[in-house]
């Protein structure tokens, strides 16, 4: 027996050594499951029209509520599960169709579809104040809600909020810097050509509008570094309701007019008579052939950046008459 106690006791200590052994393997298998960081859920909060909305993760599943937030989501390469349908088109205007295939319609702007907006469970609901304030609360119990303040003027303000809120505030700014660089291109092409007074007309249904400064297109003329007309350089939206008597004040050096159609005519039966009428073409920038019909989505009905980019087009298209 006395033999086997050495025997005995090295085994012993062998066997320890192996479970100890196993066990720190263990244990640093453990550690490394346990001590591994986390990813954590991206978590920011947005200033808005309505308030402050925290926002978990970037959103996915996004919900659009006005046209020119759509062109700044497809800007950003966020195809929304749901808009609202374009002013014109069916459902969306020509130049974002192809973008929007897989895109549920969700209302109009001022008649949004609450009950369609929750059966696509988004994530992020972007809308605005000035078109939706009275359903902010029912949307805000749905998903995550963010309001722009208004809808006329500098897009670009609008725009930031949206990126801000998509967590994609990066892609935003390379957007705008392409814009910026657009309009910077544009000003050295233009040259003395920017010295143009220029007047702007709106024909829709029963109205005729002279626009100013406060307005999509007003904005980017602003930006170019246009100069107007006198009775049009001014910061606020339009002469509205104008009548025949006021055709003087849309004298200009060039004039652009746009005509707002549904597809009942009344829109271009309108047109038709006032671009027809003496007095208006008794307008010195008339009789220079200086008048000139540009795209009414473009120029004003869609109000986004994709838009804005092409109406530059336009524009460089007829003032440097290529």
């Amino acid at each position: 027996m006395k033999k086997l106690k050495p025997f005995l006791t090295l085994l012993s200590v062998f066997a320890i050594f192996l479970l100890t052994a196993c066990g720190g393997a263990k244990d640093e298998n453990t550690k490394d499951t346990k001590d591994t960081p986390k990813t954590e859920e991206i978590s920011y909060t947005i200033e808005h029209a309505m308030g402050s909305t925290t926002i978990e993760g970037t959103p996915k599943r996004v919900v659009i509520l006005t046209n020119e937030g759509t062109e700044a989501l497809l800007a950003m390469d966020v195809t929304p599960v749901g808009a609202v349908q374009s002013f014109t088109g069916d459902p969306w205007y020509d130049h974002i169709a192809d973008k929007l295939k897989d895109t549920k319609v969700v209302g109009v702007e001022s008649e949004v579809n609450v009950e369609a907006i929750a059966a696509l469970k988004p994530d992020l609901i972007i809308g605005n104040k000035m078109r939706q304030e009275k359903i902010y609360d029912q949307l805000k119990a749905i998903a995550p809600t963010v309001f722009a303040e208004t809808l006329r003027g500098d897009w670009k303000t609008n725009f930031t909020l949206y990126s801000k809120a998509l967590n994609k505030e990066a892609e935003g700014n390379k957007v705008l810097e392409a814009y910026d660089a657009r309009i910077t291109e544009l000003k050295e092409k233009f040259g003395d050509k920017l010295k143009m007074e220029v007047s702007m007309v709106r024909f829709m249904a029963g109205e005729v509008r002279i626009y100013h400064k406060d307005t999509f297109s007003g904005v980017i003329l602003n930006d170019l570094g246009f100069a107007r007309p006198e009775s049009q350089n001014v910061d606020d939206f339009a002469e509205r309701n104008v009548t025949k008597e006021r055709i003087p004040a849309m004298e200009g050096d060039i004039l652009f007019y746009f005509t707002y159609e549904t597809g009942d005519g009344k829109g271009s039966e309108l047109e038709k008579d006032w671009i027809n009428d003496p007095l208006f073409n008794n307008l010195e920038v008339a009789k220079k052939g200086q008048v000139h019909r540009v795209n009414d989505v473009t120029w004003n009905t869609a109000g986004g950046v994709l838009a804005a980019n092409l109406m530059l087009d336009e524009m460089e298209e007829i003032i440097l008459k290529k």
